[in-house]
Formats: C-alpha cells, structure tokens, sequence
C-alpha cells in the first residue's frame, strides 16, 4: 500500500448544479461555475467555469453552453465529465506531478437522489481517475461544514439552498433523520426574476442579468433594515424591440421571489412536523442552520424565523459550507465512515 499511498491525493468535491468547489491538502483550488461551451461542429469543449460563464446567453450558433447539472444531479453524463476532468487539471499542485495520481475522493450528492443517480457521479468520478469515491449527502457535509457536531445524540436542522435543489435535513447520531429535498432554488429565483421583468416592465433580460440583479438586490422580505441602493437594469424592450434600462429596487424583487419562497417555507414546516418529539426539543434550543448561496439572499434568516418562531443562523461562507464540511469528512475518513457511502 506505501507506494500506493504515496501516488495517491485526495480531493473533496461538492459538485453543484452553479457552481463547483473543490479542495486539495485543505485549500479550497477551485470554486467556478459548473457551465462548460463546447464547439458544435468539432465537438470539443473551448471552456468550462469562469470563461463559459461569461459565454452565457451571447453565443452564436456554433457554440453551445451546457450546465451538466439539473436539480442537483448529472443530465448531461460527458460534459460533466470533461468538466470534472478539466477543473481537476487545473489544480495546481496536481499540474507539476509527473503521473496523473490515482485520486481519493469524496464528493456529495443531494439527499433526493436515485440510485442511477448516484451510480452516474460515482461513473463520472471513477473516469477522472478516482480509486477511491465516497459519496455524502449534502445536508450531512453542510452540518460538518458550519461546524455542528453531527455523531452527537443531539437533533440539528439544516436548511441548504443551493442552485438547484434545497435540501433540508434533522441530523442526529450521524444520520438523516428526516429530509426534505424540493427543487426550489437559486435557478428558479433566477428565472423568477426573468418572468417578473418580462411580465412587469416588458423588458426581456437574460439570465446572467437576472442572476446579477438577484445577487445585488435580491430579497425575501418587503421592508429591510439596511436595503440595497436601486439598481439600473438593461434588456430588449418588448414592446419595442429597441434596448432599454429600467431601475430596479429590492421590493419588487422580494415580489417576485415570494410564491418560491413559499414553498421553501413549506417544505421547512413539513419537515419540522416529522420531527420526532425529542429532536424537535432540541431543535427548539438550536434553532435552524441556513447554508448555500440562497442563504445570502438579504432578510431570508429573517423570513423563516418569522415562520418557524426558531432563531435562524446564516453560516459563515455558505457558498462554501458544503465543500468544507465534505473536506473534513475526507481527512477524518475514519471517524465519519458511517456517514459516507461507498
């Protein structure tokens, strides 16, 4: 095993419907959006993160953006794979290595996953060289993520919205206890805020803009104690074809994101009435964990306190609770093998 061992690194990576974060030796290396373009005619991706990022929308038809990632989980099984692929290259301490290393990995997965789900990430690891994949639920490497001690017999509740899917999860004893995994996220604000423009001031934007509005004016609640400054925003005038702008505050933001705020609310009551008596006691005390980027959405906390009568804490770096927590689980392989599935 010693010369194995030496030949082998691990990586942890949370694999995500936006974005994707990886971490190598505790670092985390990449943190890009999970998009590659690819070249229609020859077939060959031309970029993948950052710089399709910006391809989004203003294409011609020769190239095509693709989000591998639906919901949380893979729809498109080769361009996820090249992107893993191209995202793992580009780790620098694995660049200066002679040999590809043999990778051990743990990537998380979303609670509401099928089997041939799950078989596709692990298919999908195994041909960027992964010897050894484990899988861990998001909720579980969120809670490890903003620091809960998860193997204790104490109930944590855990609400992580993502891009693509909200998990919400009651841990106990290092298990799910109850879960609820709806898919209303980041995306479908995004496309709410589309539709709002669209049907509110006839102007038409794309979803990069929509994106940019819901990340600097974005809001869950109607009256903030600190709002964001109005915002300028351009598109194509509907009625006119010509572009325009139109300035935005984040009341009609809030607006626009409150029937999917809704249903997250909902789905939050839910699972806290499966909530076993003894768990719901301590949740009582902790409250309500919020990690993922649809935390940050300005007066969320809030709205669900409000909701719930819980008190509500935003982790620090959301974006990057599920990676980190994943990481811990892939240096303490030991003590959270119960937790992580081969």
């Amino acid at each position: 095993m010693g010369f194995f061992d030496f030949m082998t690194e691990d990586i942890a990576i949370d694999l995500g419907t936006a974005n994707t974060l990886i971490i190598h030796n505790d670092k985390v290396v990449i943190d890009s959006p999970s998009i590659v373009a690819r070249d229609r005619m020859s077939g060959k991706i031309i970029a993948v993160g950052r710089e399709a990022n910006m391809m989004q929308g203003k294409t011609h038809e020769n190239i095509k953006t693709i989000r591998p990632l639906k919901d949380g989980v893979i729809a498109d099984f080769d361009a996820s794979e090249k992107m893993l692929t191209m995202f793992i290259k580009s780790i620098p301490a694995l660049k200066k290595k002679l040999f590809k290393p043999a990778l051990r990995m743990v990537i998380c997965i979303p609670s509401g996953i099928t089997e041939v789900e799950m078989r596709a990430v692990k298919e999908s690891a195994e041909r960027v060289n992964g010897k050894e994949v484990y899988l861990i639920h998001e909720p579980m490497a969120a809670a490890i993520g903003i620091g809960v001690d998860i193997m204790q017999p104490k109930g944590n509740m855990i609400v992580d919205i993502g891009g693509g899917t909200t998990e919400i999860a009651v841990i106990a004893l290092g298990g799910i206890v109850c879960d609820k995994s709806v898919k209303i996220a980041g995306d479908v604000f995004t496309n709410d805020i589309v539709y709002y423009m669209r049907t509110q001031h006839n102007l038409f934007v794309g979803e990069s803009t929509a994106e940019k509005i819901k990340i600097q004016i974005g809001a869950a609640l109607e009256d903030l104690e600190t709002p964001p400054e109005e915002m300028s925003v351009q598109g194509r005038d509907l009625l006119t074809g010509k572009p325009k702008q139109v300035d935005i505050s984040y009341r009609e933001i809030a607006k626009a994101l409150d029937k999917s705020i809704q249903r997250i609310e909902d789905a939050v009551m839910e699972t806290l009435s499966q909530t076993p008596p003894e768990l719901a006691a301590d949740i009582y005390n902790t409250g309500i964990y919020l990690a993922g980027g649809g935390s940050m959405l300005r007066g969320l906390d809030k709205r669900i306190s409000q909701k719930t009568d819980l008190p509500v804490y935003i982790a620090e770096d959301p974006l990057r609770a599920v990676v980190r927590g994943t990481g811990m689980a892939l240096k303490n392989i030991g003590r959270f093998k119960s937790i992580l599935i081969k």
